[in-house]
């Protein structure tokens, strides 16, 4: 019957508001705690740590830098990834932010017609990486006491992230046909950069003063919906699991996980992983199964990224013809080669290198994992950001020049054999 599919969809969503609501006033005092713990993480560490980025990605677009990075990267960004040149710049930010800054930049692309759908959501599948510092600091020490194992989950999440972008290079083949603001790279490649950073500038026409103003109330409009999911989600997931679904729905997990041979004491960090990333990665470092194992599934949830971040980016897409489904997709994918290459190379050696100084971790050591840091570790946890996004760009940057040159060389080999015939 047409229309069926919908009004059962709104239907099983009705319930599920219902239930949530009703689970809520059941237990008003735990889901207030949980809303309370979801704004202190929001206060305390998202909103200082993503508004800086946040504020100068938006003064980067409106100067036009991003759009002078686009013609120095397309020659490499394209052939890679079929995405535009200006992805780098997502890219970089989002290993330098974390999520969800790839998916605002993306969306700011889109609207501002510097890729298509189809290049945004390819670009969306493989830039939504977690920053190194939540790996390194949050994860492998605050976590697993263990500032060897952030490495080893860092290079497994990265290397997963780019072969799902190059697996993502072959979607949508035939349907990217719309015209875009695609760089060129004939002549000078500086030259036709800074031409493309003028032209940008004189296209937006706002004033220092306007631009910043309006970077600073977009940054906060943003971020004051990020920190709304990130409130709901914590008393979803304390309500869910108080109600007893979340132990329903780890039902068909426990046949999984005995089918793969994992140890069952993850299978609720698994489930609360699904949910949020921190409280899954936590309580899967609390228990007493294989490290590999531990690694194997917190591996998975880091690339994952957790269903409230995924709120958080359908929310920012919102406004785009960006789909959603193959972000999903990319996820999975993304989680399953994160967690083999974490066992490939725990099996290998990486990671286990160094000692554990710290005491076991335990759930009750939570709060001295998270404790506020030092101003000079924070000072040079700002420097570790700033180099990785230094290190990313400049890269690519050099290796788009050097495939750029490359090219040239060809065409002027071509030419001269051309005319000695």
């Amino acid at each position: 019957m047409p229309g069926s599919p919908k009004r059962s969809t709104t239907t099983f969503l009705a319930i599920v508001v219902i239930f949530l609501t009703l689970s809520l006033v059941f237990y008003p005092r735990e889901g207030f705690e949980a809303g309370i713990t979801g704004l202190n993480l929001f206060w305390e560490v998202v909103f200082p740590s993503l508004l800086p980025f946040f504020i100068l990605s938006e003064l980067m677009l409106g100067v036009g830098v991003v759009h002078a990075l686009g013609v120095l990267l397309e020659p490499l960004m394209r052939p890679l990834f079929s995405v535009p040149g200006v992805g780098a710049f997502a890219m970089s930010m989002g290993l330098a932010a974390g999520y969800p800054m790839d998916a605002v930049i993306t969306a700011k692309f889109r609207k501002s017609k510097l890729c298509s759908r189809v290049e945004g959501e390819r670009l969306l599948a493989f830039t939504n990486t977690a920053d190194p510092l939540f790996m390194f600091s949050a994860v492998a020490v605050g976590m697993f006491r263990n500032a060897g194992i952030g490495m080893l989950l860092a290079i497994a999440h990265y290397i997963g992230a780019f072969l799902v972008g190059i697996l993502f290079k072959l979607y949508g083949r035939g349907q990217d046909i719309e015209e875009t603001t695609r760089q060129s790279v004939r002549g000078n490649l500086f030259r036709r950069a800074y031409q493309e950073m003028l032209r940008a500038r004189e296209e937006d026409g706002r004033s220092f003063g306007k631009l910043l103003g309006d970077a600073v109330n977009d940054s906060i409009k943003t971020l004051l919906m990020i920190c709304g999911f990130i409130i709901f989600f914590a008393v979803v997931i304390k309500v869910l699991t108080l109600s007893g679904i979340i132990p329903l729905l780890s039902l068909p997990i426990i046949g999984l996980f005995k089918l793969i041979g994992l140890d069952l004491s993850l299978v609720t960090p698994f489930m609360s992983g699904i949910f949020e990333i921190d409280i899954g990665s936590a309580q899967a470092a609390a228990t007493k199964a294989p490290l590999v194992e531990q690694l194997a599934i917190v591996s998975f949830i880091i690339a994952w990224s957790g269903l409230s971040v995924h709120a958080q980016i359908a929310s920012v897409l919102t406004g785009t013809d960006i789909r959603f489904a193959p972000y999903i997709i990319a996820r999975i994918i993304h989680g399953v080669l994160a967690a083999v290459f974490t066992v490939i190379l725990f099996n290998w050696g990486v990671g286990q290198t160094e000692t554990s100084v710290f005491a076991p971790f335990t759930p009750s050591t939570v709060a001295v994992a998270t404790a506020e840091p030092s101003a000079s570790a924070r000072w040079f946890a700002s420097l570790g950001a700033l180099k990785n996004w230094v290190l990313v760009t400049g890269g690519l940057t050099l290796f788009s020049i050097s495939l750029y040159l490359a090219r040239r060389m060809r065409i002027v080999f071509f030419r001269a054999r051309v005319s000695d015939k």
